[in-house]
């Protein structure tokens, strides 16, 4: 979510290719042997396999709202790290040897907690509008926030509710939220586009 984000942000013309990972395909795996997504393959043939590089790689392109100058690299990397750490111990407990899932909520909380702070300030991570930060921290807190919604609707982040809200209703998250079906090759291409 976070790749498409930037691409459609940046005006990016691609073709998606959704997947589904118990059935990658086996261009996705000749492009990238690890595995994961998102991947984006440029026509020169370079590929890029981490989202937030994907972003910085997109904005560098073209960066219409200027996102790059909201960026806070170690704010995304305190998401990135410990963040989504808490989370995946949260949401997915069985993944791992007697986990407690709770603890793990209460470090994100801790994170959201620093969140609702810098929020108050503008309303979005680094400063009024939306840079690079909100839309790299947003798709984490949105699975944190739907993992358990009545817990986290009634926790008090005054701030960030309505930041995580304003981001799912944009028309940009519904873009990119588009489902398609699995890639299979010789398929008509799909543009990603706003």
């Amino acid at each position: 979510m976070r790749a498409r984000l930037a691409l459609v942000v940046s005006g990016t013309q691609c073709e998606l290719r959704e997947v589904k990972l118990s059935d990658k395909p086996e261009a996705m795996l000749e492009a990238s042997p690890k595995g994961t997504v998102p991947v984006l393959v440029l026509p020169d043939g370079t590929v890029i396999e981490e989202s937030i590089e994907v972003m910085r790689w997109a904005l560098g392109q073209s960066d219409p709202e200027g996102w790059l100058e909201r960026d806070d690299p170690d704010l995304i990397a305190d998401c990135d790290g410990p963040f989504k750490h808490a989370l995946d111990h949260y949401k997915y407990p069985n993944r791992y040897d007697d986990c407690d899932p709770l603890p793990h909520r209460a470090r994100g909380l801790e994170f959201l907690e620093m969140l609702d702070a810098r929020l108050a300030d503008g309303g979005q991570l680094c400063g009024r509008k939306r840079g690079i930060t909100d839309a790299a921290v947003f798709p984490f807190v949105r699975q944190f926030a739907n993992h358990d919604r009545d817990w986290f609707d009634a926790a008090d982040l005054p701030h960030v509710h309505p930041w995580l809200e304003g981001h799912l209703q944009s028309p940009l998250f519904k873009t990119v939220m588009q489902r398609e079906k699995p890639w299979k090759p010789g398929q008509e291409p799909v543009a990603l586009a706003l």
